[in-house]
């Protein structure tokens, strides 16, 4: 699928009686970059699981390439064009990492997992392995690599790079780089390393108690010291 724009508007979202977004609205152009920033606790793990149909929805819109997904299943989301890879990784620990990438295949022909070893080659090397038997940073890579198979059109990623040795996260960010740049995906990016998080983004946003708090361009954040130190805090740019 062609990459897609993502348009919310006024969602409010939560877990059983509790909210815990309010009233988002925003929009990402089709093949652009959206950095969502903040401290932890403040809504940007749920603003996506809501995007993805595993919250309970109050109320608001989100669109995907113009259509009105929030009524809609997490599955249906998924063949809509939405992939999503959440900060609990998600690999299947009984099966191979072959087995889990042909998971992430849909309809397409077997053949098309070299992309997945293209992208990250260290898991041609670990092809037969486990799920079970891979480091942290090779689950982060299978997890990521089996929804890019998919070919989606809007690709949601929560925090990808927590808790992982510096060279894998440089790798990891190299191939969502080289993804974004292909312009068939529309990315939205959670991540705590905020100078990974602006380097990657074309734009970005932070989140304070389930709402929106600022938005901009990265250039601007960064030359806004007194926004980062009030709304991002510890781990901003200093």
């Amino acid at each position: 699928m062609p990459a897609a724009p993502l348009e919310v508007t006024k969602l409010s979202a939560g877990y059983g009686p509790t909210r815990v977004i309010e009233d988002i609205s925003f929009s990402v152009p089709a093949g652009e970059r959206l950095a969502v920033l903040g401290r932890n606790g403040m809504g940007k793990t749920s603003l996506f699981a809501t995007i993805a149909g595993q919250t309970r929805r109050y109320g608001g819109e989100i669109r995907l390439g113009g259509q009105d997904i929030a009524a809609q299943p997490s599955a249906t989301r998924a063949l809509s064009g939405l992939g999503y890879v959440p900060q609990t990784r998600d690999v299947f620990p009984s099966l191979t990492v072959e087995e889990n990438l042909f998971v992430g295949l849909k309809s397409r022909p077997k053949s098309a997992i070299e992309e997945a070893y293209t992208m990250f080659p260290r898991l041609k090397e670990r092809r037969s392995n486990l799920g079970s038997q891979l480091s942290g940073g090779e689950q982060q890579m299978l997890s990521t690599a089996r929804t890019i198979l998919g070919q989606p059109s809007v690709l949601l990623l929560d925090e990808p790079l927590e808790g992982l040795a510096p060279v894998i996260c440089e790798e990891l960010m190299a191939a969502f780089s080289l993804l974004a740049q292909s312009g068939e995906t529309t990315i939205l990016l959670v991540e705590q390393r905020i100078q990974s998080a602006l380097e990657f983004a074309d734009w970005v946003m932070i989140m304070e108690r389930g709402r929106i708090a600022w938005t901009g361009t990265p250039q601007a954040l960064s030359a806004d010291q007194e926004t980062v130190d009030r709304l991002l805090g510890v781990g901003g740019l200093h």
